[in-house]
Order: C-alpha cells, then sequence, then structure tokens
C-alpha cells in the first residue's frame, strides 16, 4: 500500500511527536534513576556522618565521664591531704589523738626521712610517689587494740597509710589485779605514703 504525499504528511506529525514523547519519556525515566541513585548515595553518606557522630558523642560522653571520675578521686586525695607536701605535725596530732581515745597504756614511735618510691610519667610533669616509714612499738592489752590502732590511723588521713608489716609478741608479765598489764607488743614498720605532682613544686 502505498500512501500520497499529503497522507504522508499526516502520518508524519503524529510519528515525530510520539518518537518525540518517547525520547522525552526516556530522559525523564533516565533523569529520576540519577536523581534515586544521588538520593540513595546522599541518604547513605548521611547515616555514615550520622553514625560517626552517634560515635564521637558516645566518645565524648566517656571521656567526660572519665574525667569527672579522676577529679573526684583528686579532690577526695586532696582532702585527705595525700596530694602535697607530708604533713608531719599532722601525723603526730593523730597518734597523740589515737593514743588518748583508745587509751593505749604505751605507744612510741619514730618517722623516718622520706624517699621516693617511684615516678609516673604525666602532663605538664611527673607525678611522684613518696614514702615515710614510721616504725611503732605499741603495748596491748588485747590484739584487737592494734587492729583499732590502724583503723584509727587511716580513717585520720593525711598520708595513705601502708603497713609493711606488723609483729605481735607476748610480753610474759603476769597479770596483776592492781593496774593494767600489757599482754602483748607490737612493732609494727608502716609506709606513710604522699604524691606529688613535680609541675606544681
Amino acid at each position: 500500500m502505498r500512501l500520497t504525499r499529503d497522507e504522508a504528511i499526516q502520518f508524519a506529525v503524529p510519528v515525530a511527536l510520539a518518537l518525540a514523547f518517547t525520547a522525552a519519556g526516556g530522559a525523564l525515566v533516565w533523569s529520576a534513576g540519577e536523581a534515586l541513585r544521588s538520593a540513595k548515595r546522599d541518604f547513605a553518606n548521611v547515616q555514615a556522618e550520622r553514625r560517626q557522630n552517634t560515635e564521637r558523642l558516645a566518645r565524648i560522653a566517656e571521656e567526660e565521664r572519665e574525667v569527672k571520675e579522676k577529679i573526684d578521686l583528686y579532690r577526695r586525695l586532696k582532702q585527705l591531704h595525700i596530694i602535697g607536701e607530708e604533713q608531719r605535725l599532722e601525723w603526730a596530732d593523730a597518734m597523740t589523738r589515737i593514743r588518748k581515745e583508745r587509751e593505749l597504756l604505751d605507744l612510741r614511735y619514730t618517722v623516718e626521712r622520706k624517699r621516693l618510691l617511684t615516678s609516673v610519667a604525666g602532663k605538664p610533669g611527673n607525678v611522684d610517689f613518696y614514702a615515710s616509714t614510721m616504725k611503732v612499738d605499741l603495748a596491748l592489752l588485747h590484739e584487737e587494740d592494734l587492729l583499732r590502732f590502724l583503723a584509727d590511723l587511716r580513717e585520720s588521713g593525711n598520708a595513705y597509710y601502708a603497713v609493711r608489716k606488723c609483729a605481735l609478741m607476748r610480753t610474759g608479765q603476769a597479770i596483776s589485779g592492781q593496774s593494767m598489764t600489757p599482754r602483748l607488743s607490737a612493732d609494727c614498720e608502716i609506709d606513710l605514703i604522699t604524691i606529688m605532682d613535680a609541675a606544681k613544686k
């Protein structure tokens, strides 16, 4: 079947329009696909960024908690006078008070010169741990008197008290009804530990 020139012209316009619409539709579909792929990439990037921000916030919260714990510990140590110079007068006052409150029969002690235990690297300077050894001789009525003395000493603060050794011996003295006679004697060595920030010296 052959078309006349007029018929061909009549068919050409709709065919051209159909081809143009098909091309436009194809371009629209391709453009929509690209937009969808771009949106997916953006969404994945936003999710990754959100995940990183969440992890960063969790790390910051953990670091903040650790710093708070360290500040609380530092304040506690400062209140107990463990950080800073030795409190030798306070040590002597504590020994006198404990002897009176516990009514100890005999209490003698000497405190040696402080010595450096160790240095720990820190910022802005090293943290130095010092110890002064206190040698204590006690006359006791009962073993529990020694435990109470050590507990009172720890609660007095002014240093960290680390007991190196305590030796208990029987005195061998006979118990008389007229006066209290010590049945035991204790010979102790106790390290009084203080902490010094080298940067604050």
